[in-house]
């Protein structure tokens, strides 16, 4: 008699589990249906969606505009266009009139800016980012991933005080809360330069992705005042 309702119970945790399970991937395959966002390109991109395993630019956040690919506490684009010039260049107006702040990495320069002295590690010159982020403000990037299962990121970034950053797979929480380690260095006498200098997170995130396109969304939680440069997605066995 026990055994046999030790078996039910067994039975129905594991039914529980897969109309669970079933619900959410019927959830997300929702979200991608009713997405009107759709991956970046441009002149020099030629767009679709960003592969993983490999490096997901943020930069090249979803097109679709305000409330559908992105959420802004602005409708200004305060690095390109602002602190970066409108002058004809592509890096000086890349998506300069959209809301999220974008800028790139300056090296070579006197001060030094994205080269300087007090990195942890040296980022590639002329890489785009996300920039001048505020809590609450969110962005989508389109993906291609080649093999369902569990991944982990590494990130490419600047903070000036540390926060907080969350990411969601399709529509849904995919990692808690993932914290930011702040870059600033009491060392640099530019205070300007807090913003610049740049580190990576081994495996910041670990998340399920399933094969195939997916929507990654990225939630700036606490703090914000960090530069987004690159998630570094790799399988894990």
């Amino acid at each position: 008699m026990k055994d046999s309702v030790r078996r039910s119970s067994l039975l129905v945790a594991l039914l529980a589990i897969l109309l669970s399970s079933a619900s959410l991937c019927a959830l997300q395959a929702d979200f991608l249906v009713h997405y009107k966002g759709t991956p970046y390109h441009d002149s020099r991109y030629s767009g679709g969606a960003q592969a993983i395993p490999g490096k997901v630019m943020c930069a090249y956040y979803d097109l679709g505009g305000e409330g559908v690919a992105y959420h802004d506490s602005d409708a200004k684009n305060n690095g390109s266009g602002g602190l970066n010039p409108a002058n004809g260049t592509y890096l000086n107006e890349f998506r300069m009139n959209e809301g999220v702040d974008t800028s790139y990495t300056k090296i070579g320069q006197n001060p030094k800016i994205d080269d300087n002295p007090l990195n942890k590690v040296e980022p590639p010159a002329n890489l785009l980012y996300v920039g001048w982020t505020v809590p609450g403000e969110w962005f989508n990037i389109t993906v291609q991933v080649a093999e369902a299962g569990e991944y982990s990121a590494d990130l490419l970034y600047t903070s000036n005080r540390g926060g907080m950053i969350s990411i969601d797979v399709n529509g849904k929480p995919a990692t808690a809360p993932l914290p930011i380690v702040s870059t600033f260095d009491t060392a640099d006498v530019l205070d300007w330069r807090q913003w610049h200098h740049w580190n990576v997170t081994p495996g910041i995130a670990k998340l399920k992705l399933p094969k195939g396109k997916a929507v990654l969304t990225v939630h700036i939680l606490t703090e914000g005042q960090m530069n987004l440069a690159t998630f570094d997605f790799r399988k894990l066995k």
